[in-house]
């Protein structure tokens, strides 16, 4: 890699963000010779962020939008049921209903979904082998593990009830086995032999450690003559149409262009650059079951419970859960506990330790927009600002090449994929 700003053409480059699209980006900037500061007030790879609380999946089967078609008609037991996989506060919905109208709209008919699934898919159809090269890149290789992902239902019937969402998969080239009782026991035999169904999605894999990663990501940036500058971003100084710095809460940073990769918080930095995003918190949780008596050889998605359970470093980690409500609004940690029901429901064996055990719970903000596409591209009203947020579910998996696609734009090369499905203008 590149890292000496010796080209004539090397640009100074502030990347608001260190998560897991920030780190990307940085690395991918330096590749090809520009000077790069990572802007963020959090430690690299921290609880604060959206990429360290996933369910650690890296699939090319994400694809699936969550407005589909019929979503309307589930609204009032969002509101009303606590324990469903999406909830409304009520007390933000006035706040939320531009939000969540627009947010219904882009599911409302089976082409608009198939239009996501496609920009989706060109984000993570290889989302596992560039995350392998970045790790090996990085050092620490061992946290990319290529296990597959199994969606499990309690039968076939329950499989085909989703008919729309797997086509959506096939016809963006994912493919799987099916999976019968026997065989799923003999993978994942701490599974509750309620499932007698599954579907093991061989392309997908997962990250031991989302956090460890990300902060190895920056080290490695670091080391290819990166700098990081730990601070809030605040806005632009721009003039005649031009960037001239980052302002941030310690002062501003001279630059040529920046990247605004902060996730929830990058809606007001998008506005001072002359974009409106409509972008919301969806909020997730997750909980770690630590020296966990259940060790998955595989990832596991329950039907029922739609949650991503995935064996880390850690220990066993149940992400998931939508909850809709403003953005400061203190966590309601009784999702958290529907997780842990959902696991000892899933997995026998947690019965009898999941009173001692050691939890860890967590919360964070997706950034998710509307039609549920990140916003990658140049800002509206400054060229020299380019968009890389608002990733909802997709954030980890879909790293690599936003940041390829970011380094894309700033050096003025053809785009790995066509950006015009996440351009800023589609919010006007």
């Amino acid at each position: 890699m590149n890292s000496k700003n010796s080209r004539s053409d090397a640009l100074r480059v502030v990347v608001i963000g260190a998560g897991i699209v920030g780190a990307a980006c940085a690395i991918e900037l330096l590749r090809d010779g520009h000077a790069v500061t990572l802007l963020d007030p959090g430690e690299p790879g921290g609880a604060q962020a959206a990429s360290y609380g996933n369910a650690a999946w890296l699939s090319p089967a994400s694809v699936v939008p969550v407005s589909m078609p019929g979503l309307w008609k589930k609204i009032p037991k969002y509101l009303f049921d606590k324990n469903s996989p999406l909830t409304i506060r009520w007390s933000a919905l006035p706040a939320l209903l531009p939000w969540l109208i627009r947010f219904i709209w882009a599911g409302a008919s089976v082409a608009r979904v198939e239009a996501t699934a496609r920009a989706l898919s060109a984000l993570l159809r290889d989302a596992p082998s560039r995350h392998r090269a970045l790790a090996q890149e990085a050092g620490v290789a061992e946290l990319i593990v290529n296990s597959g992902l199994l969606y499990a239902y309690p039968d076939r019937a329950a499989f085909e009830a989703e008919a729309l969402a797997w086509r959506l998969r096939r016809d963006n080239g994912v493919s799987w086995q099916e999976l019968d009782a026997p065989a799923i026991q003999q993978l994942v035999p701490e599974l509750d032999r309620k499932y007698q169904f599954a579907i093991l999605v061989e392309q997908g894999a997962h990250c031991a450690d989302p956090g460890a990663y990300v902060a190895a990501l920056v080290r490695h940036a670091l080391a290819q003559g990166a700098s990081l500058h730990r601070a809030r971003a605040t806005g632009f100084d721009l003039q005649s149409g031009r960037l001239r710095a980052v302002l941030t809460d310690s002062g501003e940073l001279a630059c040529d262009r920046a990247v605004i990769a902060a996730g929830i918080h990058s809606k007001i930095l998008a506005k001072s650059a002359g974009d409106k995003i409509i972008m919301e918190s969806e909020r997730g949780y997750h909980v770690v079951i630590e020296n966990s008596p259940v060790k998955l050889a595989v990832p596991v998605m329950p039907a029922d419970a739609k949650t991503g359970n995935t064996s880390t470093l850690t220990g066993l980690r149940i992400a998931g859960q939508v909850e809709l409500t403003r953005t400061q609004t203190a966590p309601d940690w009784n999702r958290a506990e529907t997780l842990l029901r959902h696991a000892v429901a899933t997995y026998p064996a947690l019965a009898s330790v999941i009173k001692t055990a050691v939890i860890q719970r967590w919360m964070g903000h997706r950034p998710s927009t509307t039609d549920g596409r990140p916003v990658l591209g140049p800002a509206s009203g400054c060229q020299d600002v380019i968009h890389a947020f608002g990733h909802g579910h997709i954030g980890l998996a879909s790293g690599p090449v936003s940041g390829r696609l970011v380094a894309d734009f700033i050096s003025g090369r053809a785009p790995v994929i066509d950006p015009a499905p996440y351009a800023a203008k589609r919010f006007r």
